[in-house]
């Protein structure tokens, strides 16, 4: 009699180990399966973070991307880290796009215009299309260049020949191409970054950047 209940106590015990360790195996699959649906949820990028991709931002924030839908995390936003030759829309309507970065030498001497060793003289240029229904002040606008590879930041300049520059009013539904005139140190490359400014009392206005080289 001793001996049969010792054996039916090992009985038991083997079955509580036995249900333990199933519980145990159920656990470690519950929290892989956790991770695997934590691990999905973190491919999807911060729509806020500075360092976004333009790739990932027209997929998972843009309010045309798959995971950007109306009402979705993205809606209404737009990209402000662009390529030249992309465009920029604000919410009045006014469209701007950088079109070229172009070394400048057509110089007007009798001006007293000339190159400088160790600087890069170029010309930005932009196109500016009015899609509202009111003027705008194209003086609103303003650029800022900077070096893409090393740092540096372009001095603003002007150069006479083919000079188009930002001033006047554009009428609603009207096109043009504007021109910027910069020098940049040799020595910082030729890759820039175009950030377009706009005045105006809206705090919340986004700058769009455009990315490129300077050509010639």
């Amino acid at each position: 009699m001793r001996v049969r209940a010792t054996a039916a106590t090992a009985a038991l015990l083997l079955a509580a180990l036995t249900a333990c360790g199933g519980g145990d195996g159920g656990d470690t699959a519950d929290a892989k399966a956790s991770g695997g649906k934590k691990s999905a949820a973190a491919e999807k990028p911060d729509c806020m973070a500075e360092d976004i991709s333009q790739a990932d931002w027209m997929k998972y924030c843009s309010d045309e991307g798959v995971d950007g839908g109306a009402g979705g995390e993205g809606a209404g936003a737009r990209p402000t880290d662009l390529r030249f030759g992309e465009s920029f829309s604000w919410p009045d309507g006014l469209e701007v796009s950088v079109t070229e970065a172009k070394v400048f030498t057509d110089y007007d001497t009798g001006l007293m215009e000339s190159a400088k060793p160790g600087e890069t003289d170029f010309r930005v240029r932009l196109k500016v299309t009015n899609g509202g229904k009111s003027p705008v002040a194209l003086d609103d606008l303003s650029l800022i260049v900077e070096g893409a590879t090393r740092g540096g930041e372009a001095a603003s300049t002007s150069f006479e020949k083919g000079a188009e520059p930002l001033e006047g009013r554009l009428a609603p539904g009207v096109s043009a191409t504007k021109t910027d005139d910069n020098v940049l140190k040799t020595k910082y490359g030729k890759k820039v970054v175009v950030t377009v400014q706009r005045s105006s009392e809206d705090l919340d206005l986004d700058f769009p950047e455009f990315a490129g080289s300077i050509t010639g």
